[in-house]
């Protein structure tokens, strides 16, 4: 794609290691507006555009919707040895600074300071055009106190080179201040999905569900509760096996979607239970149908600096489930309204809170349509107008 040259527009330059269906939408959506021309610079290199391996699910995967129409781009050569976003030395881009020089931005925005060009790309635009950064960390995880202390001297020596930070929500603003950036410093840009996508004006992803349920033998008017994402153990997937335990006996069904490295194991201890049902790994057009096949969605990690998989799930107007060590648990989750949040440490409350609900139906729904208004302001729309806002104040 051609740059427009638009004199009047600001040029962003975007540093981020590969396209996903997460940023590139709204990369699409800023460029749209007018106000402000982007232009991404991909670090990964000539990263293949088909499959990609992708550990956690334990497959190749090829995400079928578009993630490189309608905005500049350029993959940015990857010298690295064992090329990836998995490490530190996986980004290694001797052409980077060069590059985006050339294209003579008013402003970089960098995606995440822990792989080396990125650092090197922050450190070299200092004090020269404003610095950007978009990250999601949250201080959810614990450490000991040696390496918090150790931690918390290196961040803000890190965060001592970016002039303003694009914060997703509260937890990742607490980060960000603890480790130096001022309220001043902080835009609020809240982590989104396509909204618009998952929502189902014509009813059809869910006669399409309802037809999915039925071949898998499930009934409407009984409560179901589904996960979906990567079978590995920060995900902790054998919560679901425990949850299930305390329902024996009562109306509640489970869908576990995914794949990964636990598959086989939890397949072996569900077997004991009948309500559990397994579906393979689901690509993002099957999505808005895969959420409509349950009443709540959970999200049971042990870490998660956000879980968009909870946006989707809200989009799609369902209740959620979401543990506390779950960054966006605070922000997305009213509970009793839109559904409940969760510490592993009080289970009891969470059986309770879902046994009120276990027989109306009327109050998923109702919990549902909450969610959908809830993530109406977590929207593409509203990151494009925060940057938008930033360069207006410039």
């Amino acid at each position: 794609m051609q740059s427009v040259g638009n004199k009047n527009k600001k040029k962003l330059a975007i540093v981020t290691t590969h396209p996903i269906q997460y940023n590139a939408p709204w990369f699409r959506l800023l460029n749209e507006g007018g106000r402000i021309e982007p232009k991404v610079f991909y670090t990964w290199g000539q990263l293949e555009l088909g499959k990609k391996y992708d550990p956690g699910f334990g497959k190749a995967i090829h995400w079928d919707v578009p993630l490189l129409e309608g905005y500049q781009y350029s993959f940015v050569n990857n010298t690295a040895k064992d090329p990836g976003s998995h490490h530190r030395n996986g980004i290694v881009n001797p052409s980077l600074n060069k590059e985006v020089e050339q294209w003579q931005p008013d402003a970089v925005l960098v995606f995440g300071w822990n792989f080396e060009s990125h650092f090197k790309c922050i450190r070299y635009f200092h004090k020269k055009i404003p610095i950007l950064f978009r990250g999601d960390s949250t201080l959810l995880r614990s450490q000991s106190f040696i390496k918090s202390f150790a931690r918390s001297v290196y961040l803000k020596w890190v965060f001592s080179f970016i002039d303003y930070a694009l914060h997703v929500g509260t937890e990742n603003k607490r980060y960000f201040l603890k480790y130096g950036l001022k309220e001043n410093q902080l835009i609020f840009a809240p982590h989104a999905i396509d909204n618009d996508r998952f929502a189902d004006t014509t009813n059809r992803y869910q006669s399409e569900a309802n037809e999915w349920k039925k071949t898998m033998g499930l009934s409407d008017n009984v409560l179901t509760v589904l996960y979906a994402g990567k079978l590995e153990a920060i995900k902790n997937p054998f919560f679901i096996i425990d949850f299930a335990k305390r329902f024996t006996g009562q109306p509640v069904n489970f869908i576990v979607a995914g794949n990964g490295p636990l598959e086989k194991k939890l397949k072996q201890l569900a077997a004991l239970y009948p309500k559990i049902h397994f579906i393979d790994f689901q690509n993002q057009q099957k999505m808005p149908v895969l959420y409509r096949l349950a009443d709540f969605f959970l999200l049971c990690s042990v870490s998660e600096t956000w879980g968009l998989g909870v946006n989707e799930a809200m989009a799609c107007g369902r209740a959620v489930i979401v543990r506390n060590t779950c960054g966006c648990a605070i922000d997305l989750v009213q509970n009793g309204k839109n559904g409940f949040g969760f510490d592993t440490s009080e289970m009891d409350l969470l059986y309770n809170a879902i046994n009120t609900v276990l027989n109306h139906p009327e109050q998923w729904q109702k919990m549902g349509a909450a969610s959908e208004e809830i993530i109406s302001f977590y929207s593409f729309e509203n990151i494009v107008t925060a940057i938008e806002g930033f360069f207006i104040s410039m």
